[in-house]
């Protein structure tokens, strides 16, 4: 691989021949914008002297560090699925059908209107609606490593001729169904797609998942209503507490549960079949409530799952498309959502996800393909059944920060994170920087977040 001095954001090393070469129509000044409705092209072919996507496009150095994601000579699609040859031809983070596929999207504030994709919205991140965009992400993840496997951004309605109605729309949960299937189709196999409840209100969700064959595990809205006889519960929490329970001597329909988190602590959970309207134990679809408490069901401790992985005592347990789950096992694959959710979120905005300063759609593609492609992450060791959580509530462990796990993850580039190859390879997948000394070991939590722009 040849290589000739050149400069990135003012940090000086080699520019190197891409991983991937395409065709010299790829050596464009102009990048076309795919999303419909969305304006604003030259914003990438001059960088350093206009802002309005969010960022600040002043600064020289994340102007210039902007260029390589707009103007390098690679596609964004293919980069990612070489990226995702390598995942799978790696002994350490290849995949098998016992891990899971999360569903996760991220959401962050974009001033203007011009920049592709960017509308008044709902922003996770913020937890409140504002300007920003949104982008849909698939997670593959055993409890052992986990890594991002597909991203597309959500295009807002109004972006459209006939808004919500228009054949082109895609709802977020239509995109995250797809982007799923598109995992499963890429070699990534897994016990169930697991989801949060913004995803368990859309009929085709489900459609699009019993077609691509994946079983499921989303949380449901605890009173969330559903048809039913007058006398039967109508809500996933009048369900739950329609169970029988005495004490944990005399627990009626609860089972114990142990969960497994990444401190090293491990709990006690409660977890039943509930029966609602259509679901049951012996039904197609199950719903099932784990809590800490069954008599309180605290609401920061209490999950209720929707599955179609089937009761292990249900008749269509040995002849239906999925295999069969028992409660300790539901439980633990919706545990590994929240771990991604938390951890992901950390990663990305180390990374720089929300940093670029470009408005088309191919640039943002591709800004979003170079930072969120970094080594597989490992999860706690010497666990057999690693379930880490966010701390929130009755599910935090005690308040310190654990250390940052080296076994997996990028060593002796930069000090500051950049794409790293995911097979342990010293070069980066798209561009290397010299010049620096070895990174040692993964920065403290007082260094972490430094020398980047913020929005």
């Amino acid at each position: 691989m040849s290589a000739r001095a050149g400069s990135v954001g003012g940090v000086r090393g080699p520019v190197r021949r891409p991983l991937l070469q395409p065709g010299p129509e790829a050596r464009v000044s102009r990048v076309p914008d795919r999303a419909p409705g969305a304006a604003g092209a030259e914003q990438d072919d001059h960088l350093s002297g206009r802002g309005g996507t969010g960022g600040r496009c002043g600064d020289a150095g994340g102007a210039a560090a902007a260029v390589l994601p707009v103007r390098a000579p690679w596609e964004a699609e293919l980069v990612n699925d070489r990226r995702l040859e390598l995942l799978r031809e790696e002994s350490a983070t290849a995949p098998h059908d016992g891990g899971v596929i999360v569903i996760d999207d991220s959401g962050d504030r974009k001033d203007g209107t011009a920049t592709a994709y960017v509308g008044r919205q709902w922003l996770g991140r913020l937890g409140n609606t504002d300007n920003g965009i949104v982008t849909v992400t698939t997670v593959w993840t055993d409890g052992r490593v986990y890594y991002p496997l597909h991203a597309t951004p959500y295009t807002p309605a109004h972006h459209f001729a006939r808004g919500r109605s228009d054949p082109a729309f895609r709802t977020k949960p239509q995109l995250a169904a797809a982007l799923a299937a598109r995992g499963k189709e890429a070699g990534f196999g897994c016990w169930a797609v697991v989801a949060d409840c913004a995803y368990s209100v859309s009929d085709d969700w489900y459609l699009a998942l019993r077609e691509a064959g994946l079983a499921y595990v989303v949380a449901l809205k605890p009173h969330r209503g559903t048809w039913a006889p007058a006398h039967q519960p109508h809500t996933p929490i009048e369900a739950a507490h329609a169970l029988t329970w005495k004490d944990a001597k005399r627990p009626g329909d609860w089972t114990p549960v142990e969960r497994h988190f990444r401190d090293g602590h491990t709990e006690t959970w409660w977890a039943a079949d509930a029966c609602l309207g259509g679901y049951g134990p012996g039904s197609p679809c199950r719903l099932i409530v784990a809590t800490t408490d069954p008599a309180d069901l605290p609401e920061k401790a209490t999950w209720y799952l929707a599955t179609n992985l089937p009761h292990p005592d249900a008749p269509h347990a040995t002849t239906g498309p999925h295999p069969p789950a028992d409660l300790a096992e539901i439980v633990r694959l919706y545990g590994l959502r929240p771990w991604i959710e938390q951890s992901y979120k950390q990663v990305k905005d180390e990374l720089g996800w929300a940093d670029f300063q470009v408005r088309s759609d191919r640039a943002i593609r591709r800004h979003q393909t170079w930072s969120t492609a970094p080594s597989p992450s490992a999860g706690t060791s010497g666990s057999p059944h690693p379930d880490p959580c966010p701390n929130e509530g009755a599910e935090r462990g005690p308040s310190h920060t654990p250390p940052a796990p080296t076994a997996l993850l990028a060593q002796g580039l930069t000090r500051h994170p950049v794409l790293a190859h995911p097979s342990h390879h010293p070069h980066p997948m798209v561009a290397s920087l010299d010049g620096h000394g070895p990174t040692l070991r993964a920065p403290g939590p007082d260094r972490r977040g430094r020398h980047r722009t913020r929005h």
